[in-house]
């Protein structure tokens, strides 16, 4: 509430605002949009928040009907069904008014709750942004198990930044080398999937790693050979000189 939504909703003076879609708790807590109400004349406090809600696990007794739908998820156009209701999010406070969405996707048994607050956008451009999302958590996974990125140790920051600086070069690397061997090989050419995931369609950093270590006696020889190779003559200039410091 203090560090992320609200900062990003109501931003301070001369900084934009910063518009989110994010999943929902299964519980979260959600108003109806309060209905303006005549002034109490015996005074009060005025409410801030509309009646409260089901909550999104209880969605079937929202008055609402499910709309379908199409995206763009997971390499495919999928259809999709879902209920999308405009409301208050106690995250976010009783000002901002966000739409929140209970989606049930082609290929899924479990339903996706997810909250937007842009409300420009369709509900097709939010559940393919919900779907976008995990391939980010695939990013972390290949950084930290792929990639190694879980063993580092280091006690200062300066560390962890070259090492993780050097990963995302090592991660593009591999993702080019993935589109040559495509264009070169072809698909499932130079890769399968495994046995106990035979609808897999594209390959992985993991599917590199090893297409890596099946040729690893040849990448140690050339480790070797670099090592063993002569270096070129050193400057015989005092450090102090221009000529020195260039070469």
């Amino acid at each position: 509430m203090e560090t992320v939504i609200r900062p990003c909703l109501n931003p301070p003076e001369g900084q934009r605002r910063i518009e989110f879609v994010t999943r929902l708790r299964r519980d979260a807590r959600l108003y109806h949009p309060l209905v303006s109400q005549p002034k109490d004349p015996e005074g009060g406090r005025p409410r801030k928040w509309g009646r409260r809600m089901a909550a999104p696990q209880n969605h079937e007794k929202w008055d609402l009907d499910w709309q379908n739908g199409r995206a763009y998820i997971y390499g495919r156009m999928r259809k999709f069904r879902y209920k999308r209701v405009l409301c208050q999010w106690a995250v976010s406070g009783p000002e901002q008014l966000v739409y929140a969405y209970v989606f049930e996707v082609d290929g899924y048994e479990k339903p996706w709750y997810s909250v937007c607050s842009a409300l420009d956008l369709s509900p097709s451009q939010t559940v393919a942004t919900v779907a976008a999302r995990y391939r980010q958590e695939d990013g972390f996974r290949d950084h930290k198990q792929r990639l190694g990125m879980e063993e580092c140790r280091a006690w200062t920051k300066e560390p962890v930044l070259r090492t993780f600086q050097v990963q995302m070069i090592a991660q593009t690397l591999l993702r080019l080398m993935q589109l040559c061997l495509d264009d070169q090989w072809g698909q499932q050419t130079w890769w399968s999937p495994p046995e106990w995931n035979p609808r897999k369609k594209h390959p992985s950093i993991l599917d590199l790693r090893r297409l890596f270590w099946r040729h690893r006696e040849r990448f140690s020889q050339l480790l070797r050979r670099l090592e063993e190779m002569t270096k070129p003559p050193q400057t015989h200039f005092p450090c102090g000189r221009t000529i020195a410091r260039a070469a």
